[in-house]
C-alpha cells in the first residue's frame, strides 16, 4: 500500500497528520519506474492501483500500447469510484506488424490513438486531479518514436508535484532512470 503522497488522504485523515504550525510541510510526489525484460509483467501495478482506489486515492491508469477494447478517452472505465482506466482504441497489439507496415491509414490510426492518450496524460500530469497516475508502457511508445523523449522529460519536470507518477516499460533510457525516485525491476 502506497500512501506517501496523497493530498486526498491527508485531507480525509487529519487525525493521523498533526501539523506543527512552526514548520511548513511540503508534500512531494514521486516518480516511480517499473521495468521488466518482457511486456505484460505489470499485473501487480494494476492490482495496486485498484487497492489504492479502494482506499480513497484518485488513480488514473493509462495503457498506451494496449488496446482492442474500443476504449479511448471517450470510453474510459471507472472502477471503485476512484480509478479511471483508459486504453487506446487502436494499438500495435491488435494487428499483425506486416499489416501495420503496409497500411498507412492503420498506422496513422494507431499513432493518433496513442498521441491522443499521451496528450490527455500530459494535461492530467499538470493538473491536481489525481493522486496517482500510472502510464503503462510509456517507454515502448518512446522507443517506437510515437512519443518524443524530450516532451516526456519536460512533462515530468513540470508535473503537479504532489501526485505519484508510475511509469512502466522495457529498455528504459538512462536519463529516465536518473530522474526516478524509485526504480523497481520486475523479474519472472
Amino acid at each position: 500500500m502506497v500512501l506517501s503522497s496523497s493530498e486526498n488522504y491527508l485531507r480525509t485523515h487529519l487525525d493521523v497528520v498533526k501539523k506543527d504550525k512552526s514548520r511548513t510541510f511540503v508534500q512531494s510526489g514521486q516518480i516511480q519506474i517499473y521495468q521488466s525484460s518482457y511486456r505484460g509483467s505489470y499485473s501487480s501495478i494494476i492490482r495496486d492501483s485498484l487497492r489504492n482506489a479502494a482506499l480513497g486515492r484518485k488513480v488514473l491508469l493509462v495503457q498506451l500500447m494496449k488496446g482492442g477494447v474500443n476504449q479511448g478517452i471517450a470510453n474510459k472505465v471507472k472502477l471503485c469510484d476512484n480509478l479511471t482506466w483508459i486504453r487506446a482504441p487502436y494499438s500495435f497489439d491488435q494487428y499483425d506488424s506486416k499489416d501495420i507496415k503496409n497500411d498507412a491509414n492503420l498506422k496513422n490510426s494507431i499513432h493518433n490513438s496513442i498521441i491522443e492518450l499521451w496528450n490527455f496524460c500530459k494535461k492530467e500530469l499538470l493538473s491536481s486531479e489525481y493522486d496517482q497516475i500510472i502510464i503503462d508502457e510509456i517507454f515502448l511508445a518512446v522507443e517506437k518514436n510515437v512519443i518524443d523523449k524530450d516532451d516526456l522529460i519536460s512533462t515530468l519536470e513540470n508535473r503537479f508535484i504532489s501526485g505519484d507518477v508510475i511509469l512502466t516499460g522495457t529498455d528504459i533510457p538512462k536519463k529516465f532512470l536518473l530522474m526516478a525516485d524509485q526504480v523497481t525491476e520486475l523479474r519472472s
